[in-house]
């Protein structure tokens, strides 16, 4: 069986499929023009970020049974395109949750303790910083997390028993039961109550015509003067004019952006002249520990199909109840 890798992943899933005897075929760089003869081959595809594979790609896809996506986003899969050809679309849900919960905690702690400010003073000899107590404590505040799924229930679990924070919550989505899980460490309001009353709001929900600028000016023009947003779920959440113009006359005390609506970041870019955010470069998820993961559980996923198993977290169930996949053991 021959597995397509738009790009390279990582040597842990590379022999995971070699044990298995599996093809690879790594292509010489994600563009389209040169992924397209090379899928006209291929019976698995591992995707990662670099390439979207779209409705044209997967026309020349007659013999593909499975893409894998590294991550737990799809915004770069057609997956009504591959759906319509049978192609089962996975992701790792879960599996980068802690990966980007320790990011967000971070960026969190390091504005709230100015971290950025008093290493330049330190550096430029301005000792006499200490003086000004701009550091602010987290412990006793209240977090507000906009979407609570996996990664942010995680955030609000962390900040609830280690820093005694109070936790907010805003999702539309979630169950009755899932609600009772958490009733007595979360509290669930509108929209507008949690950038009313939240000193920090971190941002985890999907890029949707629903979400796309869910947060501009009226939101922004909610929170509390030294409140601080975190946003590492997809940049086109955050309208970043809007979050550009709270920064700049200080209606806001700060942000941390691991995610951007044009990536990477235009050089002149007005949020990279602003000294109140940390920017990242959509890493939350990328540390080599969580790589790994993700792409060693993608390759078990295309092997799962291969092997004629169900794999976990399948985005386009409908397609199983096709006469191709009603065979697969769950």
């Amino acid at each position: 069986m021959n597995v397509l890798l738009p790009q390279a992943i990582e040597p842990e899933a590379i022999a995971l499929l070699g044990r298995e005897n599996c093809r690879i075929t790594t292509a010489p760089d994600p563009k389209p023009e040169t992924v397209l003869p090379l899928i006209r081959a291929a019976h698995g595809l591992i995707l990662r970020t670099g390439i979207a594979i779209t409705a044209d790609l997967l026309e020349a896809a007659d013999q593909l049974l499975v893409i894998a996506r590294t991550g737990g986003g799809l915004d770069n899969v057609d997956v009504a395109a591959a759906s319509e050809k049978g192609i089962i679309v996975t992701s790792n849900l879960g599996v980068n949750t802690i990966s980007v919960a320790e990011h967000v905690l971070s960026m969190i702690l390091a504005l709230s303790k100015r971290l950025p400010r008093m290493d330049q003073a330190v550096r430029s000899g301005n000792f006499g910083i200490r003086y000004r107590n701009l550091p602010r404590d987290v412990s006793g505040k209240t977090i507000g997390i906009l979407g609570f799924g996996r990664i942010g229930c995680q955030i609000g679990k962390i900040c609830h028993q280690t820093f005694g924070m109070r936790v907010v919550a805003y999702d539309p989505y979630l169950t009755v039961a899932q609600k009772e899980e958490c009733h007595n460490w979360v509290r669930m309001v509108e929209l507008e109550e949690l950038f009313a009353t939240s000193d920090f709001i971190s941002i985890h929900v999907p890029l949707t015509d629903r979400t796309r600028d869910l947060v501009d000016d009226a939101a922004l023009s909610l929170m509390k003067s030294d409140a601080i947003i975190i946003n590492a779920s997809r940049g086109g959440v955050v309208n970043e004019a809007a979050l550009v113009r709270a920064l700049q006359r200080d209606r806001i005390a700060g942000a941390g952006l691991d995610v951007f609506s044009q990536e990477p970041v235009a050089a002149d870019h007005p949020l990279l002249k602003l000294e109140n955010v940390i920017l990242t470069p959509h890493t939350a998820a990328l540390t080599r520990e969580c790589v790994a993961r993700m792409a060693t559980e993608a390759a078990q996923c295309v092997l799962d199909v291969f092997a004629g198993r169900e794999p976990p977290n399948v985005a386009n169930r409908q397609v199983l109840e096709s006469g191709r996949w009603k065979q697969l053991n769950a």
